[in-house]
């Protein structure tokens, strides 16, 4: 059972640092309320599930060839700029009437998913840590107690991603107007900074 506690605390380890997953959802929470910043997790939770699968069949070489990790940045860097400048070009038009559910649920899951399956760092992230994990409980476990860990690392992952959703949406009750834009558009802002990054290092692959 300590066992599996550790991997829970692993997985919230994993999804705590602030990201563009975690900006995006601070935003989606104040303008559109729990169920739509919690999707933007799930979303990215399910992609992390991908990885991991890729990383446990061991197809990763494919993903570390120059011409994938090219691609990738490039997606990845639209995929942030797109979302952060939406963000920003949104941010103006947030007020405390109610204005949840005016986007589908179904776009900020896939919102979710397209940025964190399109990040390369979430390949190397997962390959590094995921990689390492899975080798040392493989020596000492069976395989079904590998799935059991696995799961536990998702659940860890799900937990922030409630906490998330649940401390965005619920801010939008104790902040004024004010302070609801000028969230919005520091979590624009921190999205298209990614997408730059995400771009200047795609460049860097192609013509470094």
């Amino acid at each position: 059972m300590n066992v599996f506690l550790s991997y829970i605390l692993l997985g919230l380890s994993l999804a705590a640092p602030i990201g563009p997953i975690n900006a995006a959802q601070i935003d989606r929470g104040i303008r559109n309320g729990f169920m739509h910043s919690w999707l933007i997790g799930v979303g990215a939770v399910v992609a992390d599930g991908i990885y991991m699968l890729i990383v446990y069949i061991g197809v990763v070489q494919f993903l570390e060839t120059a011409f994938m990790q090219t691609f990738l940045w490039f997606f990845g860097c639209f995929v942030l700029m797109y979302t952060g400048i939406e963000t920003f070009m949104k941010a103006g038009k947030i007020n405390l009437e109610h204005t949840r559910g005016k986007d589908p649920l179904i776009k900020s899951f896939f919102s979710g998913f397209l940025m964190s399956i399109s990040n390369p760092l979430t390949i190397l992230f997962w390959l590094g840590i995921y990689g390492s994990v899975l080798a040392k409980t493989a020596a000492t476990y069976d395989s079904s107690q590998l799935v059991l860990y696995s799961s536990a690392i998702f659940i860890g992952l799900l937990v922030w991603d409630i906490a998330m959703a649940g401390v965005a949406s619920s801010s939008r009750k104790y902040l004024n107007s004010h302070w609801l834009v000028g969230i919005s558009l520091l979590s624009g802002l921190s999205l298209i900074g990614f997408g730059i990054y995400f771009g200047m290092q795609a460049f860097q692959n192609l013509f470094g």
